[in-house]
């Protein structure tokens, strides 16, 4: 599969809450670090997390690919991302950040080691 291909399928998963989907593009040593800076290490934390944000059924997340790159066995795309939700109040919000994502290539398949979200 190519890295274009891959990214479009670990997206999909992302948008569609499908967690079983999702995970088939993780790496098992995957770090992802969150607009406030907390970090999720490892495939069991990075499920748990996932698991706890694709059943609230409130919050969308749009992206633009801002740039990708390809070198051999590793990937990187930069996305622009405009994520709404809704607080603990029930009042909506709004953010945009910068979501870097790192894939390797392992045994032919591209999995997700580093997601990392920064605020604009």
């Amino acid at each position: 599969m190519d890295f274009t291909t891959a990214l479009d399928r670990h997206l999909a998963a992302v948008r569609a809450r499908d967690l079983a989907a999702y995970m088939a593009t993780v790496h098992d040593e995957a770090t992802v670090i969150l607009p406030n800076g907390r970090t999720v290490t490892g495939a069991e934390a990075v499920r748990a997390f996932h698991q706890s944000w694709f059943a609230d059924p409130d919050w969308t997340m749009e992206t633009e690919t801002v740039r990708t790159v390809v070198h051999q066995d590793t990937a990187v795309a930069v996305l622009d991302v405009h994520y709404r939700d809704l607080d603990e109040d029930g009042k909506p919000y709004a953010l945009r950040y910068l979501l870097s994502l790192v894939f390797a290539r392992a045994d032919g398949n591209w999995l997700l080691v580093h997601d990392q979200n920064t605020l604009c």
